[in-house]
């Protein structure tokens, strides 16, 4: 018997960005549609539930995926620009960021296989999602408070891990999310649920960017903002913790426990995958470079090399009036890119569930309208800011196109099978 634990593969933060993986769980797993398990000769038996979830609760257990979602877009284009503030080089301070892909690969399938195999009488996906959320608001607190705590090269050494244990905490809060809401919906909800993934993530970020405003230079009041982003997500955990209810898992002692087992699968499971695989894989890949500087670097883009500000200037000097310009036209850019990220999704997800067109049809062109806005950034923007604006906008298409790909490649690969 499968269990689905949610994991996130991509090193995204305005995604932040989540994709399902699915882990091997231990012997006795209740599955999705199960209200009740009891034992009948050593062996655990599902009791199949009697009624729906009605949609709009369903609506309330993914709630967190917005709060999760306020924090990867305010820590991506911010988390480089807050080590520089502390004094950190550019360079050290850009490759601290692969903190996101490096935990994220290994943090989501273990939350997730850990999350399958709890055994808690809260359920299994609350409790690690609880634990995520205070984890998260010690180690937000820590990183973001790292300059009033420490003062000199100090607090550089402290917030640069910590920024790392951050990255943990907010996996461990976002991975059992989904899952949770795949537990209780019915076969017929999923891909409504999957419409409302992407509505809340849309939404999420859009909150990010807003909040990115509150201060012309948001670096010199991350702990202010990391409060009110933790207590979004507080909000949205304890909406959530209240409408769950989830049957405890009953395992059978002699069930076997390997938390490590689902990376380890991820590597197996590669092998013997047909040419589709490696060449969707592939472009991904490359897609996903794109988006990640994107999201990472885009406010340092619009700050330091459209507005021609300093982040180090004078207070009240034209250097550091154009750098909180920059930053500030960065948020309403991301505002209207949220806008149309949620738009674009319903649209292309409408496109692949109710036609028969291709989904690298849809895939294709949200990719070439990537490729032409960042030679357009790269080669032609100069310091217009509105022409800033208008490719930071159109720079999610392909980041909404690559979140399409497992809907068409699931049905092309299970249309072979039938084939087979």
């Amino acid at each position: 018997m499968a269990a689905t634990g949610a994991a996130e593969v991509m090193g995204d933060r305005s995604k932040a960005v989540d994709v399902q993986a699915v882990v091997p769980a231990c012997d006795g797993a209740t599955p999705k549609d199960a209200s009740a398990v009891v034992q009948v000769e050593g062996k655990l038996v599902a009791v199949p539930g009697t009624a729906p979830w009605p949609l709009w609760k369903l609506c309330l257990l993914a709630l967190p995926q917005l709060g999760v979602q306020v924090m990867w877009c305010f820590l991506g284009p911010c988390s480089a620009p807050f080590m520089v503030h502390l004094g950190m080089g550019h360079s050290l301070a850009t490759l601290n960021n692969i903190a996101g892909p490096v935990v994220g690969f290994f943090t989501g399938p273990i939350v997730g296989a850990w999350s399958d195999r709890c055994t808690s009488r809260f359920g299994r996906r609350r409790p690690i999602i609880i634990g995520g959320l205070v984890a998260t608001w010690v180690a937000g607190i820590l990183f973001s408070a790292s300059e009033h705590m420490i003062s000199g090269p100090g607090a550089i050494a402290f917030a640069a891990p910590m920024f790392w244990v951050l990255d943990v905490t907010v996996n461990i809060l976002q991975t059992p999310n989904r899952a949770l809401v795949a537990d209780l919906a019915s076969e017929e909800q999923q891909v409504p649920m999957q419409v409302v993934f992407v509505f809340f993530m849309a939404i999420g970020n859009f909150i990010g960017f807003s909040i990115m405003k509150i201060y012309k230079e948001p670096t010199e009041h991350m702990l202010e903002l990391m409060l009110l982003i933790c207590g979004i997500n507080t909000v949205c955990v304890l909406i959530q913790s209240l409408v769950a209810k989830e049957t405890p898992l009953v395992r059978s002692p002699d069930a076997s426990v390997s938390y490590c087992g689902p990376v380890w699968s991820i590597f197996r499971s590669v092998k013997g995958m047909p040419c589709l695989f490696y060449h969707l894989a592939l472009v991904q890949c490359l897609v996903w470079i794109g988006n990640t500087a994107w999201n990472n670097y885009g406010a340092q883009w619009f700050a330091n090399s459209v507005y021609q500000g300093n982040q180090h200037a004078a207070p009240g000097s034209p250097e550091k009036i154009a750098y909180g310009e920059g930053m500030s036209a960065f948020g309403l850019g991301g505002q209207l890119k949220s806008v149309l990220q949620l738009v674009s999704a319903l649209l292309i997800i409408a496109i692949l569930l109710m036609t028969t067109v291709r989904p690298r049809t849809v895939y294709a062109p949200c990719i070439l309208i990537g490729a032409l806005v960042n030679f357009l950034a790269s080669f032609a923007v100069g310091q217009s800011g509105a022409f800033a604006t208008v490719c930071l906008t159109l720079s999610i298409l392909p980041e909404t196109g690559s979140f399409a790909i497992p809907f068409g490649l699931v049905a092309t690969l299970n249309k072979r099978a039938e084939q087979e």
